[in-house]
C-alpha cells in the first residue's frame, strides 16, 4: 500500500469520525474514491440484520442524468434480486450487467444501467465486527483494471464506509424514534384533549402522516353482509393536507354495500398490501379496484382495533405508491391501536352521554306536559258499551309494543287514548313524543320527525334532534297521519320496518326503539284506494286498530259526561254550582255534536263563564235554542248532513266568515282548517266574498 492509499484511508477514517449527516459524508465518500477509481455511479445498498430486506442508503449518478433507483422503495426483499447472488460470495467482485440481466431480466435498476451504457458493475462487501451490513456498488461506462492491491484496497475502504454506514442507521434509528416519541405524544395529546371526531381525527391523521405518509386516513367499522361504517375518514384532496371526507362520495356507485361487505375480515389480523400483493387483491375485491381505479390507490395498511363474532372496527391507511408500506410502519402503527381504541370508546361514550343529554333537555317539557295531562281511565268518561269496549281493548294492547292505530272523527279523544296507552305500557317512564302530521308544512315535517344536521338546508343553523329520536325507549304519537305526504310515508315506513333512519343531511344511521301510536280521522281504507296513502304503510300501522265512536254514537254518555266537565271548569274557574234546565239537557242530548266530545267540551266551558244566574245559559247555542221543540211534538227531523251544515253556518257566521287563522271557524269547531274547508265543499257551503284568512 502506497502513500496515496494510506492517506486516503486516514482522511476517509477523520471524515468518518466527524461527520454526522449520510448525505455529506457520501459527498466525501464520492470525490475521494474518483480519485482512485473510475466509476459514473455509485450507490450504498444497507441490509437488515437478518439480510432478508434491502435498501437503497445513498445513490449518486455523476452526470446530472435522474438517478437510476429514485423510485425504489425504502425496503425490498432480497430475494428474488441479483442481490442475493452478491450474498453468497461477499468479496469486491467486477461483473458485467449482461450476465446478471440473463439471470433477472425483469430487475429494474440494472435495465436502466444497461440502457444508460454503464455496464460494468464492481461491487464491494460493507463489513463491521465481521457482520455484513451492506454493499458499495460503482457502476462504469468502461470496464476498469484493478490491480490485487487495489482490491485490498476496496476491501479497507468497504470496511470504513461500514462503520460510517452503521453509525449513520444508528442515529437514523435515533432520530427516527424520537420522532416516533414526538408523533405518539402529538397524536396521545389530540386524543385526550379533543372531543370532536372530525378535529380530533384529522390531527390524528396529519400527525401520523409525519411517520408513516399516506394518502387516506380511515376508522370504519365493518359488520358481516352489511355496508362499511365510516368512523372518521379523511384523504389528501389537494395532495398535501387531510381534508374529511363525506358520504356522499357513494352516491351513485351501484352496489357499493355488497361490494364494501365483501371485505369483511380482509384486515381481521395486521397487515401491509403492496405492489404486486395489492394488484392482486383488485382482482378478488371490488371495493379494492374501485380504490385503485378512481382513487389511484396502490397500497393498504390495516390493523384491526377490535373483532367481534360480527363486527370488527379498523384501521387503514392507503396510498398511491406502490410500495409505501413497510413491516417498521405496521409495528408502529400497531403500537398506537390502544390508544385509538380508547379515543373511538370514549368517543361513543361522549356521543351518546351528548344526545341522552340532548334527548332529556327536549323531552322536558313534553315530561312537564304529560305530568300535566296524564290520562288515565276515568278520563274516559261514559258507561256505554261501545266505549267499555274501547278501554278493554287498550288494556289488552296497553303492554305490549304493537303499533296501533286509533281511528275516529275529530274531537273524538284520539289524543287521550295515545296516552292512556302510553301510561299502562312499560315505556311510561319515558316521554311521550307528539307530532300533528297536519300542523307543519310538508317541507318541515322531516325535520321534525327525523331531525338534520346543521347547514342540511337553509335556515339549518343548528344540529336538531327529531322527534323519533327523542322518543327512543318511549313512544311517539303521529297525530293526523293520513296527512303526510307520499315521500314521507316511505321514510315512515322504514322506521317501522326497520326501527333505523338518518338526519336530513346526515349519513350516520340513527337507532330508535319508539313505541309508533298513530291517529287520523280519515278512512285509510279510502285514502289507499284513491293512492294518497301507501298500501304498505297503512298495513304496518293497521296491526291493532282502536276506532273511538262519535259522541253521537253513544247518547248515554252526552249526561255523565257534562256533569264531568262541569266539575271540572266550576273548580278551575271558582264558579258556583249552576243548575241546568231539562229543555237544554233535551236539546244537548238531541244535538248531533259533529265536533263531538270536545266540542261538548268547548260549549259546557263558555256556559260556565257566561252565566250568571241559578241556571247554565247556553245563549247563541243552535241545539239549546227553541227550535228543537218541535222534536217534542214529533216534528221532522233534520238529517246529521242538514245539522252538521248549519253548525258550520253558525260558526262562519260568528266568526265573520273566516275559515282559519286564530279567529277562524276551524278554531271554533276546533277542527284542521284543510278538512273543514273540505267539508263546507261537501256540503256546498260558499265562503263569504271578501272575507280573507
Amino acid at each position: 500500500m502506497n502513500n496515496q492509499d494510506e492517506s486516503l484511508l486516514l482522511y476517509l477514517n477523520e471524515a468518518i469520525a466527524t461527520t454526522r449527516t449520510k448525505e455529506k459524508l457520501f459527498k466525501i465518500v464520492t470525490e475521494k474514491l474518483r480519485l482512485i477509481f473510475p466509476f459514473d455511479s455509485i450507490a450504498i445498498i444497507t441490509f437488515d440484520s437478518t439480510l432478508q430486506q434491502k435498501r437503497i442508503f445513498l445513490r449518486d449518478l455523476l452526470d446530472g442524468a435522474p438517478p437510476i433507483m429514485s423510485d425504489q422503495p425504502d425496503a425490498t426483499p432480497i430475494a428474488g434480486s441479483p442481490i442475493e447472488l452478491f450474498l453468497r460470495e461477499p468479496h469486491v467482485q467486477q461483473v458485467d450487467i449482461a450476465d446478471l440481466l440473463n439471470q433477472y431480466p425483469d430487475y429494474l435498476p440494472f435495465k436502466r444501467m444497461y440502457k444508460r451504457e454503464m455496464p460494468n458493475l464492481t461491487i464491494s462487501p460493507l463489513r463491521t465486527s465481521g457482520q455484513l451490513v451492506g454493499l458499495l456498488v460503482m457502476a462504469a461506462r468502461r470496464r476498469p483494471t484493478f490491480a490485487p492491491e487495489d482490491l485490498t484496497l476496496l476491501e479497507k475502504i468497504g470496511s470504513l464506509i461500514a462503520v460510517a454506514v452503521s453509525n449513520a442507521l444508528a442515529f437514523e434509528e435515533v432520530a427516527r424514534r424520537e420522532q416516533e416519541k414526538s408523533v405518539q405524544l402529538s397524536i396521545n395529546n389530540a386524543l385526550l384533549s379533543s372531543k370532536n371526531r372530525e378535529q380530533l381525527f384529522q390531527t390524528v391523521a396529519t400527525e401520523l402522516d409525519r411517520l408513516v405518509p399516506c394518502d387516506y386516513f380511515g376508522l370504519r367499522i365493518q359488520r358481516r353482509g352489511a355496508a362499511t361504517e365510516s368512523f372518521a375518514e379523511f384523504a389528501k384532496l389537494d395532495g398535501t393536507t387531510f381534508q374529511a371526507l363525506s358520504e356522499d362520495r357513494w352516491e351513485g356507485l351501484e352496489g357499493r354495500e355488497a361490494m364494501q361487505a365483501e371485505t369483511f375480515g380482509l384486515f381481521a389480523e395486521p397487515a401491509i398490501h403492496t405492489g404486486e400483493d395489492f394488484i392482486a387483491l383488485t382482482a378478488r375485491y371490488r371495493m379494492l379496484r374501485h380504490a385503485a381505479e378512481q382513487h389511484s390507490t396502490r397500497s393498504m395498511l390495516g390493523v384491526p382495533l377490535w373483532v367481534k363474532q360480527d363486527q370488527m372496527a379498523v384501521l387503514v391507511l392507503a396510498s398511491r405508491n406502490p410500495h409505501n408500506f413497510t413491516p417498521a410502519d405496521l409495528d408502529l402503527v400497531r403500537s398506537l391501536v390502544p390508544q385509538f381504541t380508547l379515543a373511538m370508546q370514549n368517543l361513543f361514550a361522549f356521543e351518546q352521554i351528548e344526545a341522552l343529554r340532548a334527548q332529556l333537555e327536549q323531552e322536558k317539557t313534553y315530561l312537564i306536559d304529560e305530568i300535566n295531562t296524564t290520562a288515565k281511565f276515568e278520563d274516559f268518561v261514559g258507561p256505554s258499551a261501545v266505549m267499555q269496549q274501547v278501554q278493554t281493548r287498550i288494556r289488552q294492547v296497553a303492554s305490549t309494543d304493537t303499533t296501533v292505530l286509533i281511528q275516529g272523527e275529530t274531537g273524538t279523544g284520539k289524543e287521550l287514548a295515545a296516552r292512556a296507552l302510553h301510561n299502562l305500557s312499560p315505556r311510561k317512564e319515558r316521554a311521550l313524543i307528539k307530532l300533528n302530521c297536519a300542523a307543519l308544512p310538508a317541507q318541515l315535517i322531516e325535520s321534525e320527525l327525523f331531525g338534520h344536521e346543521k347547514g342540511a338546508f337553509t335556515g339549518a343553523h343548528d344540529r336538531r334532534i327529531g322527534k323519533f329520536e327523542m322518543a327512543d325507549g318511549g313512544t311517539i304519537f303521529l297525530d293526523e297521519v293520513g296527512e303526510l305526504p307520499l315521500d314521507l310515508q316511505a321514510k315512515l315506513l322504514r322506521v317501522l320496518q326497520e326501527k333505523e333512519f338518518e338526519r336530513i343531511g346526515g349519513r350516520r344511521v340513527i337507532k330508535s326503539d319508539a313505541r309508533v301510536i298513530a291517529a287520523t280521522n280519515r278512512i285509510l281504507e279510502d285514502e289507499v284506494a284513491a293512492g294518497r296513502f301507501r298500501a304498505d304503510l297503512y298495513y304496518r300501522l293497521n296491526v291493532f286498530p282502536v276506532r273511538l265512536p262519535a259522541l253521537r254514537e253513544r247518547p248515554d254518555d252526552i249526561e255523565p259526561l257534562m256533569r264531568h266537565f262541569l266539575e271540572r271548569f266550576t273548580k278551575q274557574m271558582g264558579k258556583p254550582v249552576r243548575g241546568l234546565r231539562e229543555r237544554d239537557l233535551r236539546g244537548l242530548r238531541q244535538y248531533s255534536w259533529p265536533g263531538n266530545v270536545r266540542e261538548l267540551e268547548h260549549v259546557l266551558e263558555q256556559a260556565v263563564i257566561v252565566s250568571e244566574g241559578p241556571f247554565l245559559e247556553f245563549a247563541g247555542f243552535s241545539a239549546t235554542r227553541p227550535s228543537v221543540a218541535p222534536l217534542e211534538t214529533g216534528g221532522p227531523l233534520k238529517t246529521l248532513k242538514e245539522q252538521e251544515r248549519d253548525h258550520i253556518l253558525a260558526a262562519l257566521h260568528r266568526t265573520g266568515g273566516r275559515v282559519s287563522g286564530p279567529n277562524g271557524a276551524a278554531v271554533l269547531l276546533d277542527i284542521n282548517p284543510k278538512t273543514l274547508e273540505a267539508r263546507m265543499k261537501k256540503l256546498g257551503i260558499q265562503r263569504m266574498v271578501g272575507v280573507a284568512d
